[in-house]
């Protein structure tokens, strides 16, 4: 055997049951450079005035600390520690968080009624404070604003769909039922009464739809004439009628009409969590295309920061750009020079507020690949490629013929922007030799001439050849999805614990505001190293 070594096993001493003189204190086991020490700094910095505010004088017993409550909710969404019962155990457990919570308890029902009662609406004023300390201190300029969206499923049950499409078809069935019974009621009752006016059923039934209160009116109605009828067997089949349309038809009726009033512009709603909408996900285990109830939440960022967020039930992300714009610019009291984003949120109402704005909009619309490839530039069958009079106002296709103006149609988005396209049809596209390889339509070749829309595609076009612009082109897919990415794949937070906008905004705040400590402590960790 070697010198110095020993042929005996030996360890290290272990005595469990060991007791302290002075036993350590939670300050002593965490080291000084932790995360968890960040966040009590931060939070004990630029403080929560706003939720101070929320709380009343009075009552019975004394509160938790609000700000010991935010240091817990803040720090557990950080690590991974997101529901009211674990954070509670780690409150009891966890050294990091028992140090958090100066070694008090709080419960489960108190955390989480503290985060859907309190923290909810406070959460953002916190987030834009701790955003505008980031730019104070040089973190962020505030200038570049890249945008994008994920979408995460809702808390509520995967089969609690409601399909709007479904509630309109079910209640033109209703009102084809309805139409019925007043055709057989009024076969019923044969003599006409004065009484009943303009509204006797005669005329109720030639209505093209009807609502819970016109049932209702029917109803009223209906006992009326039973009131009135002799004929005992009539008034038999009549009241067994009325009974149908009070306990079944109207119930219905005011159900059908409350799910369209919750759907509103959207195809659909969770029953569970009615603010959720279906989407189609990329995480699609099953690959059957399942839907399920989920948030599309658009966050921005800027060097790596999140600098804002909304939560949308819109599952397309164009229709949300404007929206959280001016949101964003509401909350920090400031604009972004630039906005990048991906070709999702290309689109003439997205281009045509960003130009109003004076910011400038590095985004590709949907077929600016496809315009840019030497095939499409080089067909000569693409309208692009056309001669275009713009005085005589006809273009003038591959054969020589010339397509003329006929009329000028407009429209509106759902969010009320008007779009106006001028059309232009062919002379005759008869005994044409060219017709098959340039349109499929049956008649002449129609062609839609939008004059805005092609002068902000132009004007998109100079700004993605832009040398400034490009280096923000290629950072655009590591700055927002990096967020996404830390989020959802790697603290595995794909799936929202609350229900409703409201609190899932509360949620994801405290994930955005968790994200932007992280990389501070992350950056004064490589300053010091």
């Amino acid at each position: 055997m070697s010198k110095g070594k020993s042929d005996k096993i030996t360890y290290k001493p272990y005595e469990q049951h060991q007791a302290f003189l002075i036993p350590p204190s939670a300050e002593e086991l965490i080291p000084k450079d932790h995360l968890v020490r960040l966040v009590s700094e931060v939070i004990d910095e630029k403080g929560i005035e706003q939720l101070m505010r929320k709380y009343q004088a009075g009552g019975g017993a004394s509160r938790y600390h609000p700000v010991m409550m935010t240091k817990l909710f803040v720090y557990g969404y950080m690590t991974k520690v997101c529901s009211s019962r674990m954070l509670a155990k780690a409150a009891r457990e966890n050294v990091t968080f028992m140090w958090l919570a100066g070694n008090q308890k709080p419960d489960f029902r108190t955390l989480n009624d503290f985060r859907g009662k309190l923290l909810k609406g406070v959460i953002e004023e916190i987030f834009v404070t701790a955003v505008k300390m980031l730019a104070a201190k040089g973190y962020i300029k505030l200038e570049h604003y890249f945008v994008d969206g994920t979408k995460i499923e809702s808390a509520s049950g995967r089969y609690t769909f409601v399909w709007k499409k479904a509630v309109e078809t079910n209640n033109k069935k209703l009102d084809e039922k309805l139409r019925a019974y007043i055709r057989m009621v009024d076969e019923v009752w044969e003599e006409e009464n004065d009484e009943y006016g303009n509204r006797d059923l005669e005329e109720m039934g030639g209505k093209d739809g009807y609502t819970s209160a016109d049932v209702k009116e029917l109803s009223g109605i209906l006992r009326e004439r039973l009131e009135r009828m002799d004929d005992e067997e009539s008034k038999k089949k009549l009241k067994k009628e009325v009974k149908t349309i009070e306990k079944d038809y109207l119930p219905r009726k005011k159900k059908y009409e409350k799910a369209k009033r919750i759907c509103g512009k959207r195809n659909s709603y969770s029953k569970t969590d009615p603010d959720a909408t279906f989407m189609r996900m990329k995480e699609d285990h099953m690959r059957n295309g399942q839907l399920k109830p989920d948030y599309n939440v658009q966050t921005g960022t800027e060097n790596g920061f999140v600098a804002g967020y909304d939560v949308f039930p819109n599952p397309a992300d164009t229709k949300t750009l404007k929206p959280h714009l001016r949101r964003q610019a509401k909350r920090l009291g400031v604009k972004p020079k630039v906005v990048i984003a991906d070709a999702g949120y290309g689109g003439q109402e997205n281009y045509a507020y960003l130009e109003n704005q004076r910011t400038v909009a590095v985004i590709k619309y949907g077929m600016y690949r496809k315009e840019e490839s030497r095939k499409w530039k080089t067909d000569g069958f693409k309208t692009d490629n056309w001669e275009y009079n713009k005085k005589g106002k006809y273009y003038v296709c591959p054969a020589g013929r010339q397509l003329t103006y006929t009329e000028t149609k407009k429209r509106e988005t759902d969010s009320g922007y008007p779009i106006t396209a001028d059309k232009y049809e062919c002379e005759s596209c008869k005994y044409c030799r060219l017709k098959k390889r340039c349109t499929k339509a049956k008649g002449n070749r129609t062609v839609e001439r939008n004059e805005r829309w092609l002068r902000l595609k132009r004007k998109a076009q100079r700004v993605l050849k832009d040398e400034r612009y490009v280096e923000l082109r290629k950072q655009r897919s590591v700055e927002v999805e990096t967020v996404f990415g830390q989020i959802k794949g790697n603290q595995g937070y794909r799936r929202f614990l609350l229900r409703g906008t409201a609190k899932v905004s509360t949620g994801w705040g405290l994930l955005a505001l968790g994200y932007n400590l992280k990389q501070i402590y992350r950056l004064n960790r490589e300053d010091t190293a």
